[in-house]
């Protein structure tokens, strides 16, 4: 058995964490100041630059792209966690603008002026979000403070822009993709004002935490069938849909038109590339891909795209509770054959037609809401049968696009190792894989935030044999060992789930970044349409499991 391994958090990043949650304590606006001294002594891998004069314009993206376009106008940000506690600080975001990011899900409201309300559903939301806003506060100051140097005349002078920031076109391309399309305009405001962001906290408590999963949860359950064994899946809200629901695949002709005309990413002659080579896995991964692209480009198309998927078994939940984790509720035995990818066909599917058992699938949340999403899940369902994570994780010894299957996972909010049995293996993806690598039989650590992490703190891991750093299976298996054992989970503990024959286990993460690799990084680098093959060989596997053990009980 596998010693237990030290522990993952380096003094700097304790210190850090300590800071800035004995500062939210207080019950009034904590600036964002008070916590820059700690972030910099954290020397955090995310932000290598932050104490150089320079820019780090990669850390900038990164904030910004998980931050809200309203961001540059904010001087207050509000966390809570339920609209009767901003109802209750004076703070009526019923009425308030609806706003999304493009790196994070999660629920925020703006006030049109200066406040952000964000909605958190468990500490980790705090864990991301602080280091999230202390980056790009530092950032946007020491980006001003050139600018202001150089006397830039136009701010749509990219070379200027250039040679004031000290990079070059690209760099300079990389900053205008993080502000997003107003980005002059921005750069305006830079020159204009400093950032100096004020932060509160309504109530940070564990009970209303498990509180706000409690609403996720009844707003679910109203339509799942009662008395119904239960397959829970944690991936996102589009792969089981595509490959069950069809709706793609039959309308590929419609879909291929759109991408004709538009030109979007180049996935046209790519698709023409695949088929042409007999490649039918990647010409169907680039139409799934494809299809959000189409949606969005007619939004009335969304409601034909759903009323497909209930048609076909598949009732989606939107924003439960008002929380922004999707789910949806999938009835086997309304599944239709003729439907299905061809990919998911087990040997005999059609009998899928007797199962009784409902998947619930979930977008999967951030950190310590897994916990609190599943352990809500389990109180309102009579028999679970499977729980099936599917995630984005950093990889120490992979690639951008390999898929990453472990067995044991150190929890960094427990403290727990958890030693457990995968029911997924190799074998199950790689028939899927055309371009990457799947490594099986790894060693995960679950870590509170992507910015709460070292170079000296991931090479104590590195040498423990730790190559997969993700963010949700530790609270996952925490949920786990509570419905399978009659205590609370333990802490600071090696915990074998590998004798429970409860239920089955089975955790695949896709990576999506490279720590040790700037070049390949998604500190500058999206996944795109590249990561489709991987995400569906990940969700191939599992849907093919799930098949399998409920054709074997029938």
């Amino acid at each position: 058995m596998d010693r237990q391994p030290p522990r993952a958090t380096s003094d700097e990043i304790d210190l850090y964490i300590r800071t800035y949650y004995s500062l939210l304590r207080s019950s009034g606006d904590v600036r964002v100041r008070a916590f820059e001294e700690a972030h910099l002594f954290s020397r955090s891998s995310l932000h290598l630059g932050a104490e150089d004069p320079s820019p780090d314009l990669a850390a900038f993206a990164y904030s910004a792209a998980r931050l809200p376009d309203c961001m540059p106008s904010i001087r207050k940000v509000v966390l809570g966690q339920s609209v009767a506690q901003f109802l209750a600080a004076g703070f009526p975001i019923e009425q308030w603008q609806v706003v999304r990011t493009r790196g994070r899900r999660r629920p925020l409201r703006w006030d049109g002026k200066q406040t952000l309300a964000v909605f958190v559903a468990s500490g980790s939301d705090i864990d991301d979000l602080v280091p999230i806003l202390t980056a790009y506060q530092i950032e946007w100051n020491k980006l001003r403070d050139r600018l202001l140097g150089a006397h830039i005349a136009s701010v749509q002078d990219d070379l200027a822009l250039a040679s004031a920031l000290g990079t070059d076109e690209a760099g300079v391309a990389k900053l205008r993709g993080a502000l997003g399309p107003s980005s002059s305009r921005i750069l305006s405001d830079m020159i204009a004002h400093d950032c100096d962001v004020f932060v509160r906290l309504l109530d940070g408590s564990f009970r209303e935490y498990q509180r706000s999963a409690q609403r996720w949860w009844r707003e679910i359950k109203a339509g799942v069938p009662q008395g119904r064994p239960v397959y829970f899946v944690s991936s996102n809200s589009h792969s089981l849909a595509n490959l069950f629901g069809g709706y793609a695949r039959a309308h590929s002709g419609e879909i291929l038109e759109y991408l004709r005309a538009s030109n979007v990413e180049q996935l046209a002659p790519r698709y023409d590339e695949a088929l042409a080579a007999g490649n039918e896995n990647d010409a169907t991964n680039i139409l799934y891909y494809s299809l959000r692209h189409f949606v969005h480009a007619n939004p009335a198309r969304m409601s034909l795209v759903q009323e497909n998927d209930l048609n076909a078994g598949i009732r989606a939940v939107n924003s439960p509770g008002k929380i922004d984790v999707d789910a949806q509720v999938i009835d086997l035995s309304a599944l239709r054959v003729e439907n299905l990818d061809p990919r998911v066909r087990v040997p005999g599917i059609e009998n899928l037609v007797k199962s009784r058992a409902v998947l619930i699938n979930i977008d999967y949340p951030l950190g310590m809401a897994s916990y609190h999403h599943l352990a809500a899940i389990s109180l309102g369902v009579d028999e679970l049968r499977g729980i099936y994570v599917m995630g984005k994780a950093a990889t120490l010894n992979g690639r951008v696009g390999d898929v990453m299957i472990s067995k044991i996972v150190h929890d960094e909010h427990s403290t727990n190792t958890y030693l457990f049995r995968n029911a997924l293996s190799a074998a199950d993806v790689q028939p899927f894989m055309k371009h990457g690598t799947v490594l099986d039989n790894q060693k995960a650590l679950t870590v509170r935030s992507a910015f709460l992490q070292n170079r000296d703190y991931m090479d104590v891991f590195y040498r423990e044999g730790y190559t997969v750093m993700e963010m949700e299976a530790g609270p996952y298996l925490s949920a786990a060992y509570e419905i399978a054992e009659p205590r609370r989970h333990p802490k600071d503990e090696i915990v074998s789930l590998v004798d429970q024959n409860h239920f089955e286990l089975g955790i695949i993460h896709y990576a999506s970044d490279t720590p040790y690799s700037r070049r390949q990084s998604l500190l500058s680098k999206s996944l795109s349409y590249f990561g489709m093959e991987s995400t569906y060989g990940c969700a191939i596997a599992i849907a093919r499991r799930i098949f399998q053990s409920e054709l074997a009980r029938l």
